[in-house]
């Protein structure tokens, strides 16, 4: 069973909640898929059952269609956060990244049908997260980069400067809807580059100048 983990190794002592998510964070990332870039933040939810660990490997279900990965910055909230709080940032306890799995050809064919895309984005297992690195409010309010590999080659490379909507208000306009509680987490949206993952791709997900954390996709059974 998923449990959120510090850098450290040591267990996060929170309850595994639900996923936040954010589309279309990255004006390069809505071009890519020919989506209009939003005037406001797109937000979707994932269950907890859809939380998962990045390594030693992650597992997809050929039988459900193409796996695409989205890297994201992810944040990890420590106490409860909603519409009257104030600073934000002082609510999040952690900071790590993640991939948000999509069953594109099962997305696009719901977006045309003009139904919602739970069941393309919120799956067993599509949340797939690495260890989180404690963070005080003014370590979040720094610049921060992420990077992602598959099979050593770069194919994503993510900076909070260039998100459309930044951490605070992302924070406040999920919060006008969604109380967000100590154990959820907000996965902030994907740079360009996204694409399909395969069974035996290796992949490593690096935040800042820390180390990297690798993978490896397996065949579910």
């Amino acid at each position: 069973m998923y449990q959120h983990k510090w850098v450290s190794g040591e267990t996060v002592q929170l309850p595994v909640g639900k996923a936040v998510c954010i589309g279309r964070n990255y004006v390069a990332h809505a071009k890519e898929l020919n989506n209009p870039v939003p005037e406001s933040p797109l937000l979707f939810i994932k269950p907890a059952s859809a939380f998962c660990d990045f390594a030693p490997a992650i597992t997809i279900n050929e039988q459900l269609g193409r796996h695409h990965y989205e890297a994201e910055l992810v944040l990890l909230v420590g106490k409860t956060l909603d519409a009257n709080s104030k600073d934000p940032l002082a609510h999040i306890a952690g900071i790590g990244l993640g991939l948000d799995l999509t069953l594109r050809d099962l997305q696009s064919q719901l977006k045309r049908q003009g139904h919602p895309w739970e069941r393309a984005k919120a799956f067993d297992g599509s949340a797939s997260l690495t260890p989180f690195l404690p963070v005080t409010e003014d370590e979040l309010k720094l610049p921060w980069q992420f990077q992602f590999w598959q099979n050593d080659q770069l194919k994503q490379l993510g900076e909070t400067d260039n998100m459309i909507f930044k951490l605070p208000l992302l924070l406040q306009e999920i919060c006008r809807y969604f109380t967000l509680q100590p154990g959820d987490i907000v996965m902030t949206g994907t740079p360009q580059g996204v694409g399909e993952l395969n069974i035996t791709d290796t992949l490593a997900l690096q935040l800042g100048d820390g180390e990297r954390v690798c993978s490896q996709v397996q065949k579910r059974s």
